[in-house]
């Protein structure tokens, strides 16, 4: 299978894959659980569904080719594969459970000629909205459609700014971003919105001006935190893992938008085959370089409080 042919791969699974969860938006069936995936998170039975769809419609349409999902992990029916897949059928499946906008399906794609493929690595990456069906589609300096629209907001008392709460401790988490949810609390607008893939592509989009997800450097740096972690996610740190960042991580790029990990590094190195806690990703997204320098410096300070404050005491509890 040459480039061409991956890069339609990753648009026509991730919009099949849609259009099989379409349906059972909202469904309260979907909510019972079936255990847990690779990163230790709930594997819910919509999730499970969807996974076993994805397999199917790879098996049909592209029998050799590699992936790596959420629920599967790694999945080579090849010995020697070009390319893999990574694989997020369900991003934000909580909000796809109670049928809210904000649940999308992420799909990159990765050369494998370099050995174990990093960020670097993935040359095409499609994010669908479930319930929408619209759809974002990024290759490698080849840009983004459709066209993004970047915000031009420059100041943190009107920032419109997203995280994630699901799984990290939301006294400490609270901390960390106090500077940036107190500053955009009356100007601005901050939301848990449930999925990260969506979170970034209203960067793309102009509806948010930034993303904001430092768990993986609180649990680097802050004595007794992975006890915290551990004890919201049932013994596993639950923090983004490369599935859930791939294609999205392309899409801001070739959008233009400015996207590190929580200290201000490149995440290109990043390698994609895992969702362990040493896989995982903290990742502050902004639709400018100057933002992104102010909300990192809050971040920051954040941080250094966390670390100065009596929470450490609290994360050994």
């Amino acid at each position: 299978m040459d480039e061409a042919a991956v890069q339609a791969l990753t648009r026509d699974l991730a919009l099949a894959l849609r259009g099989h969860v379409l349906p059972e938006l909202g469904s309260h069936a979907g909510r019972g659980h079936e255990g847990a995936g690779e990163g230790g998170d709930v594997t819910f039975a919509i999730d499970e569904r969807a996974e076993a769809y994805m397999e199917e419609f790879l098996a049909q349409h592209a029998p050799g080719i590699s992936f790596y999902s959420e629920d599967r992990g790694m999945v080579a029916p090849s010995p020697d594969p070009r390319w893999v897949l990574i694989v997020d059928p369900i991003d934000g499946t909580r909000p796809a459970m109670a049928g809210f906008e904000s649940a999308c399906v992420s799909v990159a794609a990765a050369t494998l000629a370099g050995g174990e493929p990093t960020m670097a690595d993935v040359v095409a990456g499609c994010i669908v909205e479930i319930k929408s069906g619209r759809d974002f589609f990024a290759v490698r300096g080849g840009g983004l459609h459709p066209a993004p629209a970047l915000s031009g907001n420059r100041d943190l008392t009107r920032l419109f700014i997203a995280y994630g709460l699901r799984g990290r401790p939301a006294r400490a988490m609270a901390e960390v971003l106090a500077e940036l949810i107190d500053a955009a609390s009356v100007g601005g607008g901050t939301f848990d919105l449930g999925s990260a893939t969506d979170d970034m592509t209203r960067i793309v989009t102009g509806q948010l001006d930034a993303y904001v997800e430092p768990g993986p450097r609180m649990v680097a740096d802050v004595p007794g935190m992975r006890e915290r972690f551990e004890a919201l996610g049932g013994g596993a740190v639950l923090n983004n893992s490369p599935y859930d960042l791939a294609a999205a991580v392309l899409c801001l790029e070739e959008a233009g938008a400015t996207i590190t990990d929580a200290y201000g590094r490149s995440l290109a190195g990043r390698r994609l085959l895992g969702s362990g806690e040493e896989f995982q990703i903290s990742c502050i997204a902004a639709a400018s370089a100057d933002l992104h320098r102010q909300i990192l410096e809050r971040v920051e300070d954040g941080v250094r409080r966390l670390l100065d404050s009596g929470d450490r005491a609290g994360a050994r509890r």
